[in-house]
């Protein structure tokens, strides 16, 4: 395992990989709040790809992300994590609708849950999910950058933004 940290309009990201891929990118104050012990040791130097394309995400430039992923969850949280890949850039679903993506409909519950230990934020967009109403609903980095990060893709975030100051 190793990390690197990189700076973005939301605050430090931390992103951890293992031989495989990457296993977490989490923001300040992430909740639930990862281990920083399980991460290893620092390299700067393996992050190249990750470091690239969050750039492009930030910069306007790319839509989805093409990294190796390394996750590790339950069969039934991976299923939703791989249908959160499947929202499209700048729209948003329910709880409901990844629910029947999966085969399980009533599961709405289980799938909020899922959804919240999500340890790849941005590059797995959890933030792209919202209540039946449309409400915008919790999210590990905070409801701000849950916000930001929709405006963001609508277009709106960086158009002479400096960022979430007030919430990094």
């Amino acid at each position: 395992m190793t990390y690197t940290i990189i700076d973005s309009p939301i605050g430090s990201l931390t992103l951890v990989r293992d031989a495989r891929g990457i296993t977490g990118l989490f923001m300040p104050d992430h909740q639930p709040a990862p281990k920083p012990a399980t991460f290893g040791a620092r390299d700067d130097e393996a992050f190249g790809d990750a470091v690239q394309q969050l750039g492009e995400y930030w910069a306007g430039e790319r839509t989805a992300f093409d990294l190796p992923l390394s996750p590790t969850g339950t069969a039934f949280q991976l299923r939703v994590w791989q249908a959160l890949q499947t929202i499209p850039y700048g729209e948003t679903r329910t709880y409901g609708w990844i629910a029947e993506q999966i085969g399980q409909p009533t599961a709405v519950r289980a799938v909020g849950l899922a959804n919240g230990r999500n340890p790849l934020s941005i590059v797995v967009p959890c933030h792209r999910v919202v209540g039946r109403s449309g409400a915008l609903t919790g999210y590990a980095g905070g409801v701000e950058r849950k916000r930001f990060l929709l405006d963001h893709e609508a277009g709106a975030a960086l158009d002479g933004a400096s960022g979430l100051d007030s919430v990094a």
